[in-house]
């Protein structure tokens, strides 16, 4: 069985190591404190690009939905804000580990796709289910010495091929 919190790769693979702690335990750490200055590094501001899926199927309904990477900042501390306040049935840092798979980076030379995926959800106090079923395709560079996020296109339906 997969340990979520475990980094799926192995010591010798230093890059996809890297991206894997960027994307999964800091991205989750800052959202859950609603702490941009957490990831901030983590990005390529110049020329980064933002598409999302909205959760769609057919690229005809996705949009430029972050033109830049303030316009990405506003809405993720917008909705890392919203979370705050949010009553959980659970812990929801073991809940997002537990849902969060990536375990797929394709790289070329100093550039990568990264495929960061959630399946499952968060159990709220109110006996809800915050269902969590999208996937992300990262651009990543390697940019000033490290594994940067450079764009992405997101909120893609997780599995793909359903609305």
């Amino acid at each position: 069985m997969r340990d979520p919190f475990r980094n799926p790769f192995p010591e010798t693979d230093t890059a996809r190591r890297a991206m894997w702690e960027m994307l999964v335990p800091r991205d989750i750490d800052a959202y859950l404190s609603a702490d941009w200055s957490m990831v901030a590094d983590d990005f390529v501001e110049e020329g980064f690009i933002g598409i999302s899926g909205n959760k769609n199927v057919n690229p005809d309904k996705w949009t430029l939905a972050f033109p830049t990477l303030a316009a990405y900042r506003d809405e993720w501390l917008r909705q890392a804000r919203e979370g705050l306040s949010a009553a959980y049935g659970e812990d929801p840092r073991a809940a997002i580990f537990r849902t969060t798979t990536l375990e797929e980076i394709d790289i070329v030379g100093e550039t990568a796709l990264v495929r960061k995926k959630f399946d499952g959800g968060i159990r709220k106090a109110d006996g809800g289910f915050d269902v969590m079923a999208w996937q992300t395709l990262y651009y990543c560079r390697l940019h000033q010495g490290r594994w940067k996020i450079a764009g992405f296109t997101g909120y893609l339906p997780n599995p793909m091929g359903t609305a």
